[in-house]
């Protein structure tokens, strides 16, 4: 059985590299995206057991994004995501938590802080 996915979205390729490095280090798969977009081209939603997304991005926020994941696995438990953002304001938490988002974490943030996220959301993936 193959390691579970997580999906890195963010349009910075220096924080991709430094989250895809993360990831594998924990024993995961990872696969990055520059924005949404192409993270929806790609259907990885499918695969993956953990989405981390920025929420600034051009085209399709972090935000919508979360609201499109929850939206398309309405009925059942759906694909945890986690934001990543610089400015984290009390209305960001907000709009984060309203789209269903499992944590938002300001950058830069503690990286351990992160795995536990990202563990929680992967034994809720596979529980689902």
């Amino acid at each position: 059985m193959a390691s579970p996915l997580v999906s890195i979205i963010d349009d910075d390729a220096g924080m991709r590299t430094s989250l895809d490095g993360l990831i594998r280090s924990l024993g995961y798969r990872a696969v990055c995206f520059a924005c949404a977009e192409d993270f929806l081209e790609a259907d990885a939603i499918q695969e993956s057991a953990c989405i981390i997304a920025d929420v600034q991005m051009r085209e399709i926020t972090g935000v919508e994004l979360c609201w499109m994941v929850q939206e398309r696995y309405r009925s059942q438990l759906g694909v945890p995501v986690i934001l990543i953002s610089a400015f984290c304001d009390e209305r960001m938490q907000s709009s984060a938590r309203a789209a269903g988002a499992v944590a938002l974490l300001q950058k830069p943030f503690d990286g351990d802080e992160l795995v536990g996220f990202i563990e929680a959301a992967i034994c809720r993936s596979r529980s689902g």
